[in-house]
């Protein structure tokens, strides 16, 4: 039986863009039933005791910064640092993952273009328009599953999903939940490769 995880993640987060593709390529590897959740991650910010990007010290301002640049030569990305259109409003992009997901289609070629959309080519995803061509691109119907996107039901799950992220103590994206063990951020998929290898039970927090 495959193994699950559970990939917190929103559109609009670069390190969800830049460990994507290398956790897709290990999940493959090891034939993970990977379950996408994204998530709101201002709410999930203000909840669980993080800051906007614009609301952090100047310090962790140009830090991460230099991060972005020291993680792009080290996974061999191309991307802007300050993309055109971006921050934006990761509601309809976000939820268009999870329309996907209910319809019973596969969302990820669809998260792969949002991300390079974002990152690489500067496209707005908060626009209708831009995302009904990337689904569309992915093998996806765009104008339904972009309609979709914006209706209650699917906010319902996108706000489920961020109650989900608090429970299993998830506070960022990209995040997995192996077994209930958090592995937060893209430069954390080395480990989580190391423990779908050994196999090993899940470490807890508690003490």
């Amino acid at each position: 039986m495959a193994r699950q995880i559970d990939y917190y993640f929103s559109t609009q987060s670069p390190w969800a863009y830049i460990g994507h593709a290398l956790f897709e390529n290990l999940a493959a590897s090891h034939q993970l039933k990977v379950t996408y959740k994204p998530v709101l991650l201002v709410d999930l910010f203000s909840e669980t005791g993080g800051l906007p990007l614009a609301k952090r010290h100047p310090a962790r301002q140009r830090y991460r910064f230099m991060e972005l640049q020291r993680w792009r030569e080290k996974r061999g990305l191309s991307f802007n640092l300050q993309p055109k259109h971006w921050p934006f409003n990761a509601r309809l992009a976000d939820g268009a993952v999870i329309a996907a997901i209910q319809a019973g289609l596969n969302p990820e070629p669809f998260l792969r273009r949002a991300f390079t959309g974002v990152w690489e080519q500067q496209l707005d995803l908060a626009d209708a328009a831009t995302l009904t061509r990337l689904a569309d691109e992915a093998g996806l119907p765009g104008a339904r599953i972009v309609a979709q996107a914006a209706s209650d039901e699917i906010g319902a799950i996108y706000d489920r999903n961020r109650q989900d992220a608090i429970e299993a103590d998830v506070f960022g994206s990209p995040a997995w939940v192996l077994d209930g063990e958090v592995f937060w951020g893209q430069d954390r998929i080395e480990l989580l490769a190391d423990a779908l290898k050994s196999g090993r039970k899940a470490y807890t927090s508690a003490v």
